[in-house]
């Protein structure tokens, strides 16, 4: 039995009256979406609540609580679902989508940057003269092109074009260098690059080993002089010598035939190439769309990268799906933000990652509540700054979502619940399986039950999350990955019944008694020290707000002859101001002594990936060793609690045991 903010429960009980929730739930949501019967609610309502409660208060407080959230909540699900559904029925991809949306907005605009746009009409005829010219090239129906291109209005179109061939892009992040560079196109078999004038210097210096690839150079029009690297296909150019006339020999693809190749991040070795399928593109943007209640009048703000799935899916996507004109920027810039909503009067705005960090580090603007924006689309708004950022800058909704570009387990936070990354109703959760199981924390391996399948989580017991993977609906496939053995790796097998398979997300999240889902850590950073688990999201999040909103990244590191690891912060402190004095004691006022850092790094720089995720593996990698880098390094004194620097003897005598920790 637990007991939590004054609410009791009983698990035997609370699953005989889950079930009858659940009959009583469903009643209850397939009356109020036929307007018809809207007249029966309240007689519904009393009935799932008497046979919900069996008089039991607890049931009645969470029902009164999530109702209106839950019935919410399935009517997208439902309605995204069965739209998805019925374009697969239909045989819908992502080019015949398209072809609808261009032709019902033929001269508006669809993608806009700084002065320039390109309009549904434009953007069309660029995607037949991509299709037409690599045609006559050669290139077959699903062979492999490389995209290596920064943002720009015709990047989506690029691959659009390619798409209508039947060629499958592999979108190449644009930081890529050298051998991860060679790697990610390799991988996934590219038989040729098309890549924009400013990466020329990263192509040269892996042209040699790209011998067999022909490489297309895309001046962009702003650029239209820049000379061409030897060896070299100007596609700019030759285009404007093809056809704008529609391309008539569009391959009939399957709906979960692969469109393209997404990679991760790669904080953790080199990049995997995750399957992204015609269905899959259809599905995250409409499931956004149908969350935040948009609809083709929006103006989407999108300074995020093209070659990630949260720009050029689920925000381009909006343009390509949907017909919503989408505002791009090259590269984020957080004073740039505001002012960018206000002058092209988005209505919607995207963030990922520290971007609503950085965007509170500005100083106050005109901008700042200058603007027309309804609601704000992302994942990663730390709960610690939540309020704050919705109040300084007059957001009325944040729609804050958890998924993965390859995954099928994605919640959505509907009522913007300050910190929730989703919501699964208590009372009808099978109609959307995922799972909390019990784990450890520190390696991740999943525990079990004498029978072999896995430990659930209650309410506020950390876990991991796994999605039922069902090949026989869209929303809880999974395409995996190019490397099948990567793909393989992400499939959990018995989780409830023997047989079933689910997707490992690799996260810890707590779900409380109404159902909301809060993230905790990946699995594997969180690291255990002096009997405890320390959660580095949570004492990163800690740091950052004392420290003034500065890229904090914590990790634990091993001391010889000491148990468990020691806890690492590196922070990032370009203009040298950081008060260690101050920090130390803000931290022994807000953090237990098991959670606050042992040693710090001060960096000049925040090491971020591309979507603005802190980066840790070379961090952890260098630890606190001396003479790796020119970083400052301080070590906690455990008499005073201040940091004092990491000396030669501090370090001999921690090697050899003569500090006690």
């Amino acid at each position: 039995m637990t007991e939590k903010n004054g609410v009791r429960f009983e698990e035997a009980e609370r699953r005989k009256y889950q079930i009858l929730a659940s009959i009583a739930g469903v009643c209850s949501i397939l009356i109020w979406l036929s307007s018809s019967y809207i007249v029966l609610l309240p007689l519904t309502i009393a009935l799932s609540a008497y046979l919900l409660t069996g008089h039991r208060y607890q049931w009645v407080y969470i029902w009164k609580k999530t109702f209106f959230r839950d019935i919410i909540g399935v009517r997208v699900l439902l309605t995204t679902m069965s739209r998805v559904r019925i374009w697969e029925r239909n045989g819908t991809t992502v080019v015949t989508r398209w072809d609808e949306v261009a032709k019902q907005f033929p001269d508006k605009k669809a993608f806009i940057m700084g002065d320039r746009s390109l309009t549904f009409r434009e953007g069309d005829e660029l995607t037949n003269r991509i299709a037409w010219y690599f045609k006559r090239q050669g290139f077959k129906t699903g062979e492999v092109i490389a995209l290596f291109m920064e943002t720009q209005p015709e990047y989506v179109f690029i691959w659009l074009g390619l798409a209508k061939l039947g060629v499958v892009t592999a979108l190449v992040n644009t930081n890529l260098r050298a051998a991860q560079l060679v790697y990610c196109l390799k991988i996934v078999g590219c038989k040729a690059v098309i890549f924009g004038d400013e990466l020329c210097g990263a192509i040269k210096e892996v042209q040699n080993e790209l011998a067999d690839m022909p490489l297309f150079q895309y001046n962009s029009p702003e650029r239209e002089t820049t000379s061409l690297i030897q060896d070299t296909i100007p596609l700019a150019t030759e285009l404007n010598e093809i056809s704008a006339e529609p391309f008539t020999e569009v391959v009939q693809a399957k709906p979960r035939d692969t469109l393209m190749y997404i990679y991760t991040s790669g904080t953790t070795g080199f990049p995997k190439a995750a399957i992204v399928t015609h269905t899959r593109f259809l599905l995250i943007p409409l499931g956004v769309h149908n969350s935040a209640r948009l609809s083709a009048s929006d103006v989407i703000y999108d300074p995020l990268p093209l070659h990630h799935t949260a720009g050029g899916v689920l925000g381009a996507g909006q343009c390509v799906i949907l017909g919503c004109t989408v505002v791009l920027r090259k590269k984020f810039s957080a004073s740039n933000y505001w002012s960018d909503v206000a002058k092209y009067k988005c209505t919607v705005a995207q963030y990922i990652g520290e971007i609503c960090r950085y965007l509170l580090t500005v100083p106050p603007g005109p901008h700042d509540r200058g603007h027309k924006l309804k609601v704000m689309v992302g994942n990663g708004l730390r709960p610690q700054i939540w309020q704050e950022f919705v109040e300084r800058f007059g957001v009325k909704r944040v729609v804050e979502f958890y998924g993965a570009t390859e995954g099928n387990s994605n919640l959505v936070n509907l009522d913007s619940k300050v910190g929730a990354i989703g919501f699964l109703s208590r009372l009808v959760s099978s109609i959307y399986p995922l799972t909390l199981v019990k784990c450890d924390e520190i390696t991740g391996e999943i525990l079990r039950n004498k029978d072999g399948t896995c430990i659930s989580c209650g309410p506020h017991e950390p876990g991991l999350l796994l999605g039922k993977i069902d090949p026989r609906k869209a929303i809880l496939t999974f395409a995996g990955y190019a490397d099948k053995t990567a793909s393989e790796k992400k499939m959990v097998r018995n989780v409830r019944v023997p047989g079933d398979c689910y997707f490992n997300t690799g996260d810890i999240l707590v779900m409380d008694h109404f159902g909301y889902f809060y993230f905790k850590d990946r699995t594997g950073d969180t690291f255990r020290w002096r009997g405890e688990n320390v959660s580095t999201a949570e004492v990163e999040g800690v740091i950052s707000n004392l420290v003034g909103l500065k890229d904090a990244i914590v990790y634990g590191v091993a001391i010889p002859n000491v148990e468990g690891k020691a806890g690492m912060a590196a922070i990032a402190d370009p203009e040298k101001k950081l008060d260690l004095e101050s920090l130390a004691k803000g931290l022994r006022s807000s953090l237990p002594a098991y959670a606050r850092p042992i040693f710090l790094r001060i960096l000049p720089e925040p090491p971020l990936t591309v979507t603005f995720k802190l980066r840790k593996k070379e961090l952890i990698e260098q630890g606190y060793k001396l003479n790796l880098h020119n970083d400052p390094l301080y070590f906690m004194d455990q008499k005073t609690g201040n940091y004092v620097p990491l000396t030669e003897k501090v370090y001999d005598d921690l090697m050899q045991g003569n500090i006690r920790l």
